[in-house]
C-alpha cells in the first residue's frame, strides 16, 4: 500500500553513498525532501540530481534536507555523487525495500522504477507526493510545498 499525503513515514534504514548507515529516525524534527529516481548516470536522473544540487541551498534555507533513493549500489552512488558534486545523501535500495515501503510505482509496464518525490514535514507527516517522469518538475514542486509549510 502506497504512502500518501497525511501519512507518517515509518522508520527505515539504508546505506548511503559513503557506506554509512542512514536511519530515518535520526532525521525527525527536520523537513525532508525524499525523492526516488530510476538510475544513476541516466539523462533524466542526472538532470534531477543536478537540479536538487543547484537548489540545495534554497532547500537548506527552507529548513529541509534532500535525500535521493535508487536501486543503485553504494559504489555507483559514490561515483555519481562525486562526478556531479551531489551534496546530499543518496540511499542504496538494491532490494527495493524503501521503494516498497513508500509504495513507489513502476512505469512503462513495470520496466522502469518510478520517479516520485515526497515532502515530509518535521513531524514526519507527508505533505506532498509528486509522481512524474518529468525530472525537472520535482525540484519546483518540492520547493513550493516547503514554502507553504514553513
Amino acid at each position: 500500500m502506497a504512502l500518501k499525503e497525511g501519512d507518517f513515514v515509518p522508520d527505515f534504514s539504508a546505506k548511503t553513498q559513503d557506506g554509512e548507515v542512514f536511519n530515518w529516525s535520526e532525521y525527525k524534527g527536520k523537513s525532508i525532501v525524499i525523492y526516488f529516481y530510476p538510475k544513476d548516470n541516466t539523462p533524466g536522473c542526472t538532470t534531477q540530481a543536478c537540479g536538487f544540487r543547484d537548489e540545495y541551498q534554497d532547500f537548506k534555507d527552507l529548513g529541509a534536507e534532500v535525500i535521493g533513493v535508487s536501486g543503485d549500489s553504494e559504489a555507483s552512488h559514490e561515483r555519481f555523487a562525486e562526478k556531479y558534486r551531489i551534496p546530499f545523501v543518496l540511499l542504496s535500495d538494491g532490494e527495493k525495500k524503501i521503494r516498497k515501503l513508500f509504495g513507489v510505482p513502476t512505469n512503462l509496464f513495470g520496466l522502469i522504477p518510478g520517479r516520485v518525490t515526497y515532502v515530509v514535514e518535521a513531524n514526519g507527516v507527508i505533505r506532498l507526493v509528486f509522481d512524474s517522469m518529468k525530472a525537472k518538475d520535482h525540484i519546483q514542486k518540492a520547493k513550493e510545498m516547503l514554502q507553504q509549510i514553513k
